[in-house]
């Protein structure tokens, strides 16, 4: 039987301004905190691009998880998702605007080391093979590109999606179907090369023909966890309170569970197995500093919080149905998916060390007894918190905004009453 919820609050009103004047201005003021903190400290401007970058991956990840998410769902005809897809296009919605985000990472692609092919010499052998491709103007051309479709998707969904609520047309249904299969293609290719670009050129001479997909496992736990969060943040607010119900977010927490636990791990032990394995000193490299410094326990808490206790917590089908359970996994979730981005980025290759070594017992008495822990280890600097509350709470107060006048659901979606009505079995 479809539920009717005549009296529900489904706009979010006076909230999205609240959103604009507690979340994203104070994140304005926090990334000018981090720079000016920077430029009056021993921090290099590197190393707070590191930081910045981590946590501009971080929310990046979450939007393009929406953006899946949202092509997903019209692309298998889901009814379920209905009540929850409005947010999810509008955490998509904000890649029309987050290049605006990434504009300090090109700087510093130019100005700093951040990206190491734009700086060495010539006579590297590897590095010269690919000068096609490693190249700030290919480069630059490619960002653009990525950013180009990105925004060009969201835009259509949601445009699409909230131009049905007032005409209710069917038809508009079968066009974001159709328009779906392409839109899932693009959106593979950019974001697998986009990560490359950004995040494993960072170390040019590693490579990885499972990063992308590593990455969009990685992304999946982000958004599924913002989801359940948000949903849950509306509900304590009032809103969508009888739309979204236990057995939406059991279907949630069923696709965090899939994609952002187990498939991540999938891909993630895939990737050191074959690696490890392989036994490529330009492949291994990579992994021999997320093993030192303090970065091993980064490591080790990846493999526990990530997938294990997340493992054995999310099993039954119960904390998935107990939303204030669920969504204290999920601040858990996004801590330490936060964390994964943190590890993939930050830690930095000490190419002079591991050059003049000959076996891993050397590299690390070699490590430990000399500055290199200092320089390489793991050591959190205060800026990185400034850059990730600063972007989460740009992303945030810009969500809230990009739907400050639309329904939270998707009130005349043909497929609404199969969501309303939805049951697991």
């Amino acid at each position: 039987m479809t539920r009717t919820t005549p009296t529900e609050n489904r706009h979010l009103g006076d909230l999205a301004s609240k959103l604009i004047v507690f979340a994203a201005l104070p994140g304005v003021f926090l990334i000018g905190l981090g720079v000016v903190m920077t430029a009056k400290s021993e921090i290099t401007w590197e190393r707070f691009l590191r930081g910045y970058t981590a946590a501009f991956i971080f929310v990046l990840s979450i939007c393009l998880g929406a953006l899946f998410f949202t092509i997903l769902q019209h692309l298998a005809r889901a009814g379920w998702s209905v009540v929850v897809r409005r947010i999810a296009e509008a955490l998509a919605a904000n890649l029309r605007w987050i290049w605006i985000l990434f504009i300090p990472i090109a700087i510093g692609m130019f100005k700093t080391d951040l990206y190491q092919w734009t700086h060495i010499a010539a006579g590297d052998e590897l590095l010269e093979g690919k000068a096609a491709y490693l190249n700030t103007t290919f480069w630059m051309i490619r960002a653009v590109f990525y950013f180009a479709v990105w925004a060009g998707l969201a835009h259509f969904f949601i445009r699409n999606s909230v131009a049905q609520d007032d005409s209710g047309d069917p038809k508009i249904t079968i066009r974001m179907g159709k328009v779906a299969a392409p839109a899932m293609i693009l959106y593979a290719f950019t974001q697998s090369f986009a990560v490359i670009d950004w995040v494993m050129a960072m170390e040019p001479k590693w490579f990885s023909t499972m990063f992308g997909v590593y990455f969009f496992a990685a992304s999946c736990c982000g958004f599924f966890a913002a989801l359940v969060l948000l949903c849950f943040g509306l509900q304590r607010s009032g809103r969508v309170t009888e739309s979204i119900t236990s057995e939406h977010y059991q279907d949630i927490g069923k696709h965090l569970f899939a994609f952002g636990i187990v498939f991540w791990a999938y891909i993630a032990y895939s990737q050191y197995m074959l690696i490890w394995y392989g036994n490529i000193q330009e492949e291994t490299t990579w992994y021999l500093i997320r093993q030192l410094g303090g970065w091993q326990g980064v490591t080790l808490l990846l493999l526990v919080g990530h997938f294990l206790g997340p493992f054995l917590i999310l099993l039954s089908r119960y904390p998935k149905r107990w939303k204030t359970f669920l969504a204290a996994v999920c601040v858990w979730m996004l801590f330490i998916h936060y964390l994964d981005m943190y590890w993939l980025v930050v830690p930095a290759y000490p190419a002079e060390l591991v050059e003049a070594v000959t076996s891993y017992g050397e590299l690390v008495a070699e490590f430990e007894s000399g500055n290199w822990n200092a320089e390489y280890g793991f050591h959190w600097h205060i800026v990185d918190g400034c850059c990730l509350l600063g972007l989460g709470g740009i992303v945030v107060g810009m969500t809230g905004f990009g739907v400050r006048s639309a329904s939270l659901i998707p009130i005349r979606d043909p497929r609404l009453h199969e969501s309303l009505a939805f049951e697991n079995f």
